[in-house]
């Protein structure tokens, strides 16, 4: 089978080796589907906390499964996982909070991932297809982290959500906090984003920074009250630091973007506001399980978001223009067949 490592940052490889055999416990799975994700973006990059090279990425999988004793499962059945694998017994895991277990393993960050042909995992992380094709099994697992953030910010009709970012994770967040039945504000640099927040994903309002001030314009549209959810989807720290002024008193700041450096705010206007800051990190099987009710019930529909598409074959050369934001591109799939 085949494969692609990123051996270093800025490389990729194309290797061969042979199909893994599952081990007890474990199922096989034929990838079809790979999402390219901002963790595979910044681990090309060098930027990447918690990184190790070489690495296969790839984390954002649909695929097929081929064998294994996983109860209710049959070979060619379409399946996604979640690929957080956990330890079950530290204090997080305990409390059920298995996306931030003190020892987990991302599939594709701690550990080698999806890219490639042919893959095994412990079968307790299978989810059934449950009637979703392979292009919306693969936008499950970034929809998920989008969900858990949002709820982690506990979002409701009252609220005024500042979404910073309109990547695939800020669309994520924007469609779940509209479902919430939150007035969703959108910032981003990029103004087909932005326009496709605005015109797609019914988004409130838009601000560019690079040509508004993004202060004087969030107290315009909030008249005066400023965002009392902030999240967080860009993973830059000078956005990040910014942010705290953009928050209403008694609000919440989410941190689902990340970088490797510190924050710095001023603790007087942070505690004057009762200000409550707050990460995010992967999601839980209730995220997964919402996400995918989503899905099949149409309050989600991915498929207008996905703007690119690669072969296995061909995403080594093709990888620069996937992430190249001159290309409008907001989410790209790599196929296998």
């Amino acid at each position: 089978m085949k494969f692609i490592v990123c051996e270093k940052p800025q490389e990729f490889k194309l290797k061969e080796k042979e199909i893994p055999e599952p081990k007890e416990g474990e199922v096989l799975l034929k990838i079809k589907r790979i999402g390219i994700c901002g963790t595979d973006i910044h681990a090309f990059g060098g930027t990447q906390p918690y990184f190790e090279y070489p690495r296969i990425l790839g984390h954002e999988l649909a695929a097929e499964y081929v064998k294994g004793n996983a109860e209710g499962f049959e070979p060619g059945d379409k399946v996604t996982f979640i690929p957080y694998f956990n330890c079950g017994k530290c204090v997080a895991c305990r409390n059920g909070l298995t996306n931030c277990c003190v020892n987990i393993k991302v599939f594709g960050v701690h550990i080698d991932g999806g890219m490639a042909e042919y893959v095994t995992i412990p079968e307790q992380y299978l989810l059934h297809g449950q009637g979703l094709d392979y292009d919306q099994l693969a936008l499950v697992e970034p929809l998920a982290i989008a969900a858990h953030g949002v709820r982690r910010a506990a979002v409701g009709p009252n609220d005024t959500v500042l979404v910073m970012g309109a990547g695939p994770i800020g669309i994520g967040l924007i469609q779940f906090a509209k479902i919430a039945g939150a007035k969703v504000i959108v910032m981003d640099i990029n103004e087909y984003r932005l326009g496709f927040c605005k015109n797609e994903l019914n988004a409130d309002a838009t601000i560019n920074p690079l040509n508004e001030n993004v202060t004087a314009k969030l107290a315009e549209i909030t008249n005066g009250d400023m965002a009392n959810v902030v999240i967080d989807a860009t993973g830059n720290r000078n956005v990040m630091n910014d942010a705290f002024n953009y928050i209403s008193h008694g609000g919440r700041f989410v941190l689902v973007g990340l970088q490797k450096g510190e924050l710095t705010f001023s603790h007087p206007d942070f505690h004057k506001r009762e200000s409550t800051l707050m990460s995010s990190r992967n999601a839980t099987i209730q995220d997964f399980e919402y996400v995918m009710e989503c899905l099949k019930n149409g309050k989600i529909d991915p498929k207008k978001y996905i703007t690119h598409r690669t072969s296995f074959s061909e995403m080594i050369d093709n990888f620069g223009d996937l992430i190249d934001p001159k290309n409008n591109v907001i989410k790209a799939l790599i196929e296998i067949e």
